[in-house]
């Protein structure tokens, strides 16, 4: 069935769901016709003289500051692609490199900010939510069809930004540092998540408690850690008050954890490496800090160690892979046991103020982005 817009905005304001968080966004515009338009160079899927629409910005590489709510032409849908009319987009640290020029592949300024949104696919008006590099916050998006995923029926346009990046990747590091496999000892395995707090780290604290995990994990605020133990984080550490990787050492009777999901870099790899106890591995799927990871090999040696690195960007091109995933997190959505914790969720007019807080370490769970 093919949607005109209009049937599409009654179809938006019909189907969006309420949600606890507090709206402090823009209400929706109506598109209109504008004279043809030209985005400038490096903008994925922006050209030709189709109708007007708003989108967030990198108007040039830097902080907070260089995002601007603007108006840019509709995508053109290509080969393979659908469009998604988006209502809701979720904000990753992924997206603040990207604004900053840190991110690999990232288009030279001005492009459309954004890789991950909710919101209803053009040509059969389901639920949809979404993963892709770039130019997610924006009116409509052109999506890959295999990276579309039905939103489920009780959650909102906001919950649904929330899920993509932040439970395939806590997935996928699940499934990387062996947790989907029975253990061979019968014993429980542990695991430190960083930033515990956040999207990702909310995300693989649900996933954990599933697997029947123990689960560390590391945060700035008491309150974090308070709030993050309701999802089933069991050992929650203040970095800010105590040394983590002697708090790991007190917390296990010096025996370490399986597994690591280390994002900071800098530093902070090598003092997971040695909060690791025998064969155990670190998973790297980022560098907050913007510092290359540090490699304790002696550390690596004495406990015959690993660190594997992950990056959802190349696995989102394994479909074999990413459907697999879908499988088992769909099945957990469907028994209720996936929430996705949704912190913030602002107006695209304040994108600059959603990616400072993410700068400062001030969110808890995702910051989510409403498109007008």
């Amino acid at each position: 069935m093919i949607v005109a817009p209009q049937q599409l905005a009654d179809l938006s304001v019909g189907n969006r769901k309420s949600t606890p968080a507090v709206y402090t966004g823009v209400e929706p515009q109506k598109r209109t016709s504008a004279a043809p338009r030209t985005l400038a160079r490096g903008s994925p899927g922006l050209a030709g003289t189709l109708l007007a629409m708003k989108a967030i910005v990198v108007t040039r590489l830097g902080g907070p500051e260089v995002l601007a709510v603007r108006d840019v032409p509709e995508p053109v849908i290509g080969a393979g692609q659908v469009g998604v009319r988006v209502l809701a987009g979720g904000l990753n640290f992924a997206d603040i490199m990207t604004a900053q020029g840190g991110y690999p592949g990232t288009p030279p300024p001005p492009f459309v900010a954004g890789r991950e949104f909710a919101g209803i696919e053009e040509t059969t008006a389901r639920r949809v939510m979404g993963y892709t590099q770039w130019s997610a916050f924006a009116q409509k998006t052109a999506a890959r069809p295999e990276l579309l995923w039905p939103v489920p029926e009780n959650w909102s346009y906001e919950q649904a930004a929330a899920f993509p990046v932040n439970y395939f990747t806590a997935y996928f590091a699940y499934w990387e540092a062996g947790f989907l496999d029975e253990p061979s000892d019968r014993r429980r395995r542990r695991v430190l998540i960083h930033a515990v707090a956040g999207g990702v780290g909310t995300a693989a604290v649900q996933i954990g408690h599933i697997l029947g995990a123990e689960i560390y994990g590391t945060s700035s605020s008491e309150d974090k850690l308070a709030r993050t133990r309701e999802l089933g984080l069991q050992h929650g550490i203040n970095y800010k008050l105590h040394d983590y990787e002697q708090a790991i050492n007190d917390l296990t009777g010096g025996e370490g954890v399986d597994a690591v999901f280390e994002m900071l870099g800098g530093e902070h790899t090598a003092k997971s490496i040695r909060c690791l106890r025998d064969f155990g591995k670190i998973v790297q799927y980022g560098t907050a800090t913007g510092k290359q990871p540090h490699l304790d090999l002696r550390a690596l040696y004495a406990k015959a160690a690993m660190v594997q690195g992950l990056w959802l960007t190349y696995l989102s091109g394994k479909r074999e892979l990413m459907n697999q995933a879908w499988q088992q997190l769909s099945a957990w959505v469907r028994e209720g046991r996936l929430n996705p914790v949704v912190g913030q969720v602002l107006g695209a007019e304040r994108a600059g103020e959603a990616y400072q807080l993410l700068l400062e370490r001030k969110n808890f769970g995702k910051v989510v982005l409403t498109i007008p």
